[in-house]
């Protein structure tokens, strides 16, 4: 039968270690042929059949046997269940808990797996052949004798007895005779690659088991199952994962993304179930080398290189997994028990750390040595020399000589010299070199038939791995994160099960389950309870990212907390008692924390985590950092150790997602901190945290979002609204609004007062001020606080007035500093108030009535409240110490207000100081400034602030200049630097903005202006009117115009010899812009767009084309000259902005509105113009 299944040409044994299943189970419905990826690296192609063998001796070529032993193992012929005679050769293992049969014995994977509890009954058959019968099915097998059948009947009668007798208990494999299924961990339909149908997975402690259907489940036989301990999983696609063990690749799909987070995260899970005590190390550290670690020399080492034959520390470990599988095989001597098998643990104690290094650091150098304190980079440098490049090794006498090193590889395994071995494999004998002998054809069946455990065991950890080359350098995977100090914490902990999203619904108490938990040695492990030999989970510090408090009460316990990990799972834990989870909280935070980063702990804060930002002049590239939410301040620290500056988060002038909800964007006075998600679930709860702890929070002043000046951000809204619309209303603050806006607009505001913005049209100005008043009254401890409002009161019984004005200045400086620059900001209003009460009605007096009772909070009755509020708004001046300067600004704004207002025709206005988002550079989410815009503010002035916040240094010759730019239009207009911003602002429609940018043809037009001969300038240009506005008959296409242009009107004449203009236009009713939209086909890329309103505000609008770029500039620097009496830039502004830093190179100079004209006549560089219009600001 053996010889049958070799007489098969076109069917390899390599092809039969891929399957699972057997030609006598249906394999052709199941199976499809394996493409060009290997599944499994256990065996030899070439390798024959060994010897028949019983006994534990035979489970050795199965590293990832269990811990059970092997009760019996040899080779048997197994009937196939359709009832053939044709009888297959199989290799069967029976331990306590299973009977599984495999292709031959080197086979790590089970082609059938049956629970010994599934065994109902063993009986003879017939000659040689025994039946085993379960509840479902009967398999068949063949002996060699009589003999040797009842050897098995008798030793399976007796398993299967014991296995009865015994109390349930739970084991891996899911079998509903033995009670387990509700011990899974997950259970369903998957794809695995190279079979057609789905097969049934399961997840179970710490294994997974595979079935061909959801019956074999129900039924417990399995195909196989998968020992954890040897796995890791990986996500590879979008629905697919990797189940990656020494012997195959498991690549799996799930039916959705969802489903397989779930996936991942139950065998993840399984994988970290492999936990142990400190026995195995206990008894690796007997032999003295093994106590220091082999490459650096800790003390205590705990972790091993199994392949390699060395003991590591935590350090070193780490980078020994850097160096890759096929180098170092990483191993824990604590956590991955299964891994240490009694033959394993016997060769650490032979070779170990003193004779592995008599062969590996056999010429270590003093000077490239490494000890306990060497960093990283030094590990990483070393390592890699030792084991990848073998640069310290002693080189065997036969280096080089493959085929002597393999005959001399032939015989050492035969014998006990184990240092021999190692040095014959890792000088570049091959492990699976052919022996010469057709029974066994390799020396790992050699060594197990010269009864060499320990040359067996070696031989089958380095099957793969790779021989140590000099010019070996660089590693191909990821650098393995090494854990932090540990932290030590135990007790009880109610848990969830883990999530992939956060809990949107409040969990109740019944959803928790009480656990056993542990932080040590870098891992946080739960438990069934407190003697639970092995936890039920771990999350290694390495994998955490971010710990939170949870509100109180938010869930069934009374305090909770979140645990976030780098694969996107969330874990909630809590208790009844707010300290011990505190404690917790700190404990974990503790263990993950980088050291540069601890100075964060110290504070009461509610979430800590690493998360990836952008901020000051470092914009090209995110960086890693570390933030701690503290109450309404965020505090953050560089991945470097550089404390960044908190952020008060209710002083935020911005708090926006942009892009996808992927940057979180914090815009403060002074900067901008762009925070990007790196994993969206902890990013999320960051995102929801910071909005929460930026919003108000309660009803005291101190509780609300705050300006800069720290004044509640609704009263300033308010009060701003009301300077703008409201001075001159008739009544203001004594009529009352609609009751029902007035409540809808006080809650928007104290919900989020930065998101709200009062416009005139939208928002009635009663409505707005009994918004105010109503705010006041209802204020928690209100304005003049309880403890000092008696003191208020009783000021105003004092009859000379300077000594009442001290006692006012006296209880000023007693009040809370947000009590008293709101008080001072709200009667500055009210000063401004009264300086038209002849529009208005409302003098001095009359607000006092008002106001008094409402800031006081009294009914009224007591005229005392109104007499302090009187008194504050006379003597405004001196209570407050209001220089002149100050009073001077203010009025210039009263009066630029009160003028734009009479001069407005129509349109809706923002309230506030007309809070205006200015863009750097290009308009991007990254590039945004927001500004508040003075009724004073020059185009240059803004420029300055902008760049001034972004901290860029001016070099000579950098134009900085403001432009607006029309995007319907596709143009832009650089400002004059003297040009006031507000009014541009009002004039601003929905697609227009304003942006700050270098004026690169600047330079080039001042050396125009400084050379040319006369003020005039004329030629020919394309023209094109807008809808034949202006009668000349050319609305349609461009056509060729005669200009002149001098320093008081623009000409156009239809041709050169004409002696009578077609059209004049006075240059100060003229807008220039620079581009024209695409869709009127412009005949050359080098155009203006020009906007003409006269005096009776009637408007026209016409487009000019130039035949070149230097001609384009000539023109509009003429224009600038013109129009602003010779000023095109002011003499100063170079000198003091090369005083200024250094530009930052952040950004590219973009420019932003496309002039797109025929690309057949673009110049210099089509490929410019086609991604950057604004070329024509460039420099030729």
């Amino acid at each position: 039968m053996a010889g049958k299944e070799e007489a098969e040409p076109g069917r390899p044994r390599s092809v039969r270690l891929n399957s699972l299943f057997s030609e006598d189970e249906f394999i052709e419905d199941y199976y499809e042929a394996p493409v060009g990826r290997r599944s499994s690296s256990c065996s030899d192609a070439s390798a024959g059949s060994s010897p028949q063998v019983a006994g534990a001796e035979a489970a050795a070529p199965a590293a990832a046997a269990p811990l059970s032993p092997v009760i019996k193992a040899g080779w048997l012929d197994k009937n196939p269940p359709q009832g053939s005679y044709i009888y297959q050769k199989r290799w069967v293992k029976l331990d306590a808990d299973y009977l599984r049969y495999f292709d031959s014995e080197k086979d790590a994977y089970s082609k059938r797996c049956i629970p010994v509890s599934c065994i109902s009954r063993v009986a003879s058959v017939g000659e040689q052949k025994f039946e085993v019968v379960t509840h479902n099915r009967n398999f068949v097998f063949r002996a060699e004798s009589d003999a040797e059948r009842n050897d098995w009947i008798r030793t399976l009668q007796q398993v299967a007895e014991e296995r009865k007798g015994k109390a349930a208990e739970r084991t891996s494999m899911v079998a509903t005779a033995d009670g387990a299924v509700d011990l899974v961990d997950k259970c369903g339909f998957l794809e695995l690659r190279g079979f057609k149908n789905k097969l049934f997975v399961a997840v179970a402690g710490d294994r997974v088991f595979l079935y061909k259907n959801s019956e074999d489940y129900r039924l417990g036989i399995g195909i196989t199952y998968i020992e954890m301990n040897v796995g890791n999983v990986k996500e590879v696609e979008r629905r697919g994962f990797d189940l990656t063990t020494p012997y195959r690749i498991f690549s799996f799909w799930a039916d959705s993304e969802p489903e397989k987070e779930e996936w991942v995260e139950a065998m993840r899970q399984a994988v970290a179930a492999a936990l142990s005590t400190a026995e195995v190390a206990e008894r690796v550290w007997a032999a003295e080398a093994n106590r220091a670690c082999a490459d650096c020399g800790a003390p205590q080492p705990d972790w091993a290189s199994i392949n390699l034959c060395v003991v590591i520390c935590k350090r070193c470990a780490g980078e020994h997994r850097g160096l890759g599988p096929s180098v170092s095989k990483v191993r824990s001597l604590k956590m991955d028990r299964k891994v240490w098998t009694e033959e394993l643990i016997e060769l650490f104690l032979r070779v170990g750390n003193a004779a592995a290094n008599r062969f590996w650091a056999a010429n270590v150098p003093p000077s490239e040595a490494i000890g306990p304190a060497s960093g990283s980079e030094e590990r990483r440098r070393f390592l890699g020399a030792k084991y990848r490049q073998g640069k310290y090794r002693r080189y065997h006498p036969l280096f080089g000589n493959q085929e002597e090193l393999d005959r001399a590889l032939c015989a050492a395994v035969t014998t006990g010299d184990l240092a021999e071995t190692q040095a014959l494999v890792f000088c570049g004998a091959s492990v699976s070199c052919a022996t010469g002998d057709p029974g066994c054809p390799s020396p790992l069946a050699l060594a197990r038939r010269s009864g060499q455990r320990l040359q067996v065991e070696f031989l089958m950890h380095n099957q793969s791995s790779e021989t140590p080359r000099l010019e070996a350098s660089g590693r191909a995977e990821q650098l393995y994160t090494v854990p932090l100090p540990s932290v030590a914490h135990h007790g009880f902990l109610y848990k969830t099960p883990s999530m992939a999203k956060p809990p949107g619904e409040r969990k109740s108490l019944e959803e928790f389950s009480r656990r056993w938990c542990t932080l040590q040695d870098g891992a946080f492990s739960y438990y069934e309870s407190e003697r639970s030999a092995g936890p039920n989970g771990e999350i290694r510090a390495e994998e955490m990212v971010c710990v939170a408090h949870s509100a109180p009460r938010a869930h069934g316990l009374e305090s909770t907390f979140e645990l976030y990990t780098e694969a996107e799972r969330l874990y909630l834990f809590g208790l009844e008692h707010p300290e011990a989870v505190r404690e917790w909280v700190k404990c974990l935070a503790k263990s993950f924390v980088p050291p540069h980063a601890e100075e964060l702990l110290s504070r009461e804060f509610e979430r800590v985590g690493r998360l990836h930002y952008k901020g000051g002049l470092s914009l090209e590239r995110a960086k890693e950092g570390w933030f701690a939410l503290a109450g309404s301040v965020l505090h953050v620290c560089s991945g470097s150790g550089e404390r960044e500056e908190p952020l008060q988060l209710r002083k935020l002038q911005e708090l926006s997602i942009q892009g996808d909800n992927e940057v979180l964007v914090l815009v403060e006075r002074r900067r901008t901190l762009y925070i990007q998600g790196e994993r969206k679930l902890d990013f999320l709860g960051w995102v929801q945290a910071i909005r929460r702890a930026a919003g108000s929070a309660g009803d005291t002043l101190s509780e609300q979002q705050l300006t800069e000046a720290d004044v509640p951000l609704l009263v300033d809204r308010c009060i701003d609204y009301i300077t703008q619309c409201g001075l001159t209303s008739e009544g203001i603050y004594r009529k009352s609004g609609q009751n029902s806006k007035t409540t809808g607009l006080l809650e928007m505001l104290r919900k989020d007062a930065r998101s709200v913005r009062l416009k005139e049209g939208e928002h009635h100005v009663d409505d707005v001020s009994n918004t105010l008043k109503r705010f006041f009254r209802e204020l928690g401890d209100g304005l003049f606080t309880q403890r000092w409002s008696q003191d208020w009161l009783r000021a105003t019984a004092l009859e000379d007035e300077e000594q009442k004005i001290g006692e006012y200045r006296r209880l000023l400086g007693n009040l809370p500093a947000v009590n008293r620059a709101t008080l001072k900001t709200l009667i500055n209003h009210l000063f401004r108030v009264q300086r038209f009460s002849g529009d208005n009605q409302m003098n001095t007096h009359n607000l006092a009535i008002v106001f008094g009772p409402t800031l006081f909070q009294t009914d009224g009755k007591d005229y005392k409240a109104g007499r302090v509020v009187e008194d504050l708004i006379n003597h405004y001046v001196k209570i407050f110490n209001v220089n002149d300067q100050e009073m001077k600004k203010q009025q210039d704004e009263i009066t630029a207000i009160m003028k734009m207002r009479e001069a407005a025709s129509s349109g809706t206005q923002q309230a506030g100081d007309f809070i205006c988002t200015v863009y750097l550079e290009e308009k991007k989410t990254e590039a945004e400034q927001h500004v508040k815009i003075p009724a004073t503010m020059t185009a240059e002035e803004l420029t300055f602030e902008i760049l001034d916040r972004r901290k860029i240094l001016m070099k000579d010759k950098d134009y900085w200049s403001c432009f607006e730019v029309n995007e319907r239009e596709e143009a832009e207009r650089p400002l004059h630097y003297s040009e006031k911003v507000l009014p541009i602002l009002h004039g601003l429609g929905t697609e227009s903005y304003l942006v700050v940018k270098k004026q690169m043809s600047m330079e080039n037009m001042l050396v125009y202006l400084a050379s040319r001969v006369g003020d005039c300038k004329h030629g020919m240009m394309k023209f094109r009117e807008e809808r034949n506005l202006l009668g000349l008959g050319v609305s349609t296409g461009f056509h060729d115009r005669y200009f002149i242009l001098n320093h008081s009107c623009l000409r156009l004449y239809k041709e050169v010899r004409s002696h009578k203009p077609e059209k004049e236009w006075s240059i100060q009713n003229l807008k220039i812009y620079l581009g024209i939209k695409k869709k009127l086909r412009p005949p050359t890329c080098w155009g203006f767009t020009v906007f003409y309103e006269n005096e009776k505000h009637e408007k026209q609008q016409w487009y000019l084309c130039c035949d070149t770029q230097a001609d384009l500039r000539e023109w509009f620097a003429t224009f600038l000259h013109a129009q602003h009496g010779g000023a095109v830039w002011p003499s100063e502004s170079s000198r003091t902005r090369a005083a200024r830093p250094p530009q930052d190179s952040r950004l590219g100079n973009i420019s932003l509105i496309p002039l797109r004209g025929n690309e057949s006549e673009m110049r210099n560089s089509v490929a410019a113009f086609a991604t950057d219009p604004l070329t024509l600001l460039r420099n030729v």
